[in-house]
This record gives C-alpha cells, sequence and structure tokens, in this order.
C-alpha cells in the first residue's frame, strides 16, 4: 500500500490514502476490523515513509478520550477505546514501490515461519462472513494457500490476475495457473483475484528471489504460481459487495452502498440519488 495517491490528488497531498474516508470510516479501518474479526491478533501494515498517522489512528488518543468523557459521551468513547484494541498493530516499511509482491516480502520476519493473511485494503469487500473468514474457511479444509477471486467482465480481465483451474466445489477451485494481466486471448478463466489472500509460508522463498514482471514489479501472483504443485493452492469466489476504493469511482460506490445500509442515512441518499 506504498503508492503516491496520485488519483486522489490534491487530497493525498498531506492525507495518506488509507486514511481517506468511506463516510466517516477511513478505509484502512475496514481492513484492520476485517482481519481482527477472522480472529488475527497480530497485523502487520506495509506502508511508505511518511504515512506514520496511517498506524497512529489505531492507537489510543488521551486528549481525544478526555474530551469524550468530559462531555459524557460515553458510547463515541468506548468506540475510540475498543478502535485501539482491535490488534496488536505493527509497522513495516516498503522503502520503493517495487509491486504487491515486494510489499508482502518486507512482512517475511514478522510471519515468522507461519501461514499469513494478506489483505489489500483497497479493495473493500462488505459480507457476513466476510471475504477473510471465507478464505479461513476454505483454507482450514484444504490447506496450502488460498486466493480470492471473483468473476471479471471481460474488458477488465487484461487489468487482473486470472486464476485458471478446476472446480471442487460450487465456489472453490484448484488453482492450475496464474497470469498476470493476461490479454484476453491468452486468459484461462474470467476468475479474477481480488486482493485477499491466505498464503503458505512457502511463497516468501519465491519472493525473494522473484524477478520483476508485469509493470516491472514484483507480482505476488508469480510467487503463488510457483508453489502449484509444490503446495495446495485453492481459489475461492467471494461473496459480497466489492468495491475498488483506490480510484475516487469506486470510493463513490462503496460510499453510496454504506449509505443505503445506514438506517439514518438510507432515506437521504435515496432522495439525493432521485434529484
Amino acid at each position: 500500500m506504498g503508492g503516491l495517491g496520485v488519483r486522489f490528488l490534491p487530497a493525498t497531498r498531506t492525507v495518506p490514502k488509507p486514511l481517506l474516508p468511506i463516510l466517516n470510516i477511513p478505509v484502512i479501518e475496514y481492513a484492520v476490523r476485517e482481519a481482527a474479526a477472522a480472529g488475527i491478533t497480530d497485523i502487520a501494515i506495509v506502508m511508505s515513509h511518511g504515512m506514520e498517522s496511517v498506524t497512529d489512528y489505531f492507537q489510543r488518543q488521551p486528549k481525544l478520550e478526555e474530551q469524550l468523557k468530559q462531555r459524557g459521551q460515553e458510547e463515541l468513547l468506548a468506540a475510540q477505546i475498543g478502535l485501539a484494541s482491535l490488534a496488536n498493530i505493527t509497522t513495516i516499511y516498503q522503502d520503493e514501490p517495487k509491486g504487491p509482491g515486494h510489499a508482502i516480502l518486507q512482512a517475511r520476519e514478522f510471519c515468522d515461519g507461519e501461514s499469513f493473511v494478506a489483505i489489500f485494503p483497497d479493495d473493500v469487500i462488505i459480507n457476513r462472513p466476510s471475504a477473510t473468514e471465507q478464505l479461513i474457511e476454505v483454507y482450514q479444509e484444504h490447506g496450502g494457500s488460498v486466493i480470492g477471486v471473483n468473476r471479471a467482465k471481460e474488458a477488465v480481465i487484461p487489468t487482473k490476475g486470472i486464476i485458471g483451474g478446476d472446480p471442487v466445489s460450487e465456489n472453490v477451485h484448484i488453482v492450475k495457473s496464474l497470469i498476470e494481466k493476461p490479454a484476453l486471448e491468452d486468459a484461462p478463466s474470467n476468475l479474477a483475484i481480488v486482493a485477499r489472500y491466505v498464503l503458505d509460508n512457502g511463497v516468501f522463498d519465491h519472493l525473494v528471489t522473484e524477478k520483476p514482471g508485469a509493470n516491472n514489479e514484483i507480482q505476488i501472483t508469480d510467487a503463488i504460481a510457483a508453489l502449484i504443485g509444490i503446495s495446495p493452492v485453492h481459489a475461492a469466489i467471494l461473496v459480497g459487495f466489492h468495491a475498488d476504493t483506490g480510484n475516487p469511482m469506486g470510493m463513490l460506490e462503496a460510499a453510496i452502498h454504506l449509505a443505503k445500509q445506514d438506517p439514518a442515512l438510507s432515506d437521504a441518499i435515496d432522495e439525493l440519488l432521485e434529484s
């Protein structure tokens, strides 16, 4: 998540993109809450230098808490304290933006030989059970690595990582190939990777020696592809609302969706959209 956020300039001149809000909640909070709800207690946020306010967001805020206490806003106070208690947050820096695989590689020591969950927070997925819980369920049955996917339209297939494989159940495929940003005629399916993974720790062995691939970046898909035949790799078709908030259109889509789910805002959003 170490990009410059150029699609959100000028806001990202001083505000890190993960802190841009969908309504009143920053994008990064959705990711951290998703992980915490799935039982993950230790979370590493990989970021660029200068983005320290992202991890500060999840720390206690004594001055704010004291003011809320003095005003008798106990419910709001409890929510702020709860936010700082979601998980143990560690900051890891990615010094150069060399791609998603390179970002994950920075967390090798943090993962300490264990399988791990990777969430790219730009992709907000709303569902119960969450996207991460859906992947963990498949992981508990099959082991190895599990990739979140959805069915992509032809127009966007050349911009995505695409899996090829065979179904083992209604929403689960065993993965036999992975191609990053294929030409449409080379795509093995329309199942596109969606920013959620449960990964075998062995993926780090491939990331550390991997040469740059698509877009001259270290791609996580190439490292996962190297695991095929060594450990199980499955893809799970994720259920739920999904928006790519890495661009203004996706951010607007997410805001409208969440406003419609909020009893206090649903009538207002319908009126605004009709006007």
